[in-house]
């Protein structure tokens, strides 16, 4: 398995498109904390889901309706929220813009082959 491991992010890193109005770029990662940057555009939907990984997420730009374990909140630039591991979570893009997630351990399900 291949880590990125250089020690800095210079923002140069490609974006890799999900569809649907979302793409994402990563910062770092290691076994144990990945680092990614989610783009959304208005409207899309993170949708609802779970997985045994811890998240902290933080709104670097935008308006997003977040749902946190079955609660609703309206967060903006220099909100977030913490999903436990198995919580179900997921958020609506209102205004287009950017989530910074941290993950712990990290996501090799999110990793290419």
């Amino acid at each position: 398995m291949n880590f990125k491991k250089e020690p800095f992010f210079d923002g140069n890193t490609e974006w890799e498109d999900l569809g649907s109005g979302v793409s994402r770029q990563f910062v770092g990662y290691n076994a144990q904390v990945m680092m990614v940057i989610v783009k959304f555009e208005k409207d899309a939907i993170g949708a609802v889901h779970q997985h045994f990984h811890s998240q902290i997420t933080y709104v670097a730009e935008g308006k997003f309706e977040v749902t946190v374990d079955g609660k609703t909140k309206i967060l903006q630039k220099g909100g977030g929220f913490f999903a436990q591991p198995n919580i179900f979570h997921g958020v609506k893009c209102l205004e287009a813009g950017q989530l910074i997630d941290a993950f712990t351990p990290f996501r090799e399900d999110f990793l290419k082959d």
